[in-house]
């Protein structure tokens, strides 16, 4: 009779445990997805693109879960499941550093031509606010918005400073920056406003022409990269299909797990190397 007691104690107890784990998992789980969520939306925002807090946990859920099991089903390797789980866990905010990237990226291309429109509009005897009006009516998204949101807060008696600065926080590009100096220069000592962003323009638009050859130079080592860290990983897919037997071990086994880790570590490693080499920053 105490034996059962004690059985029926220790069962009460193990699944209470879990019950306990369980839930504080669960919760755990809710709130870094609400965390991350949380990020997202607000990184988003600043980059002018809204999106609802619940579709972007639900989303990020899905991933982190969704991607774990495909591997699983794809691959029958419960290793290679849990080895995507950091993968999974990062491609919410590789994916918001993607569309940031490609916003800075566009902003860049279109500082120059904004510059030019906003000096030819002081030449003409505009004021800075009509310049930088004419500039958000005249040019496309991303430039207007950021333009468009420093025309209000200079509206809205915030001086020109703080909503300098304010922007170059939003657009931490070097290329912004100059804009900012000129016009902080021309505020402060004097001088011709519209010249100065005129040679700040040309400045940046020969920096892109530049940037544009280092790229076209660069191309054919960036391909390389990918296709020489992506030809081993395809070849031990096609082995793994065609010669189950034979490839086996290195999924099965300690000693093919120890062997998956050094060729995860060393292809890594290569492809950071060759990125690095053909990434030239001017």
């Amino acid at each position: 009779m105490t034996l059962s007691v004690v059985l029926a104690l220790v069962f009460v107890g193990c699944v209470a445990l879990i019950f306990l784990i369980a839930r504080t998992g669960t919760v755990t789980l809710r709130a870094g997805t609400r965390q991350m969520a949380g990020e997202i939306e607000s990184s988003l925002a600043d980059a002018f693109v809204f999106v609802n807090r619940q579709k972007a946990a639900a989303w990020s859920l899905v991933i982190m879960i969704g991607l774990p099991i495909a591997v699983f089903l794809l691959t029958r390797s419960l290793l290679l499941a849990l080895a995507s789980v950091p993968i999974a866990m990062a491609v919410p905010k590789r994916y918001l550093a993607r569309m940031r990237r490609k916003r800075l990226e566009t902003l860049e291309t279109q500082l120059p031509d904004a510059l030019l429109m906003m000096s030819g509009a002081l030449r003409a005897g505009a004021s800075f606010p009509s310049a930088l009006e004419a500039v958000v009516h005249e040019t496309a998204a991303p430039i207007s918005q950021e333009f468009d949101l420093l025309m209000r807060e200079i509206r809205l008696g915030i001086d020109l400073d703080i909503a300098m600065r304010n922007v170059e926080k939003r657009i931490p590009i070097p290329d912004f920056l100059m804009m900012t100096a000129a016009v902080t220069i021309s505020r402060e000592v004097g001088g011709n406003l519209a010249e100065s962003l005129e040679s700040v323009a040309r400045t940046l638009r020969e920096k892109l022409q530049m940037e544009g050859k280092i790229r076209a130079l660069t191309s054919q080592g960036r391909m390389q990269g990918i296709v020489m860290t992506c030809l081993p990983l395809f070849l031990m897919l096609v082995l793994r299909y065609m010669e189950p037997k034979a490839m086996a071990p290195l999924f099965g086994e300690p000693v093919g797990w120890a062997t998956l880790a050094v060729i995860g570590v060393m292809e890594f490693l290569g492809y950071v190397s060759i990125k690095k080499i053909t990434h030239i920053d001017v």
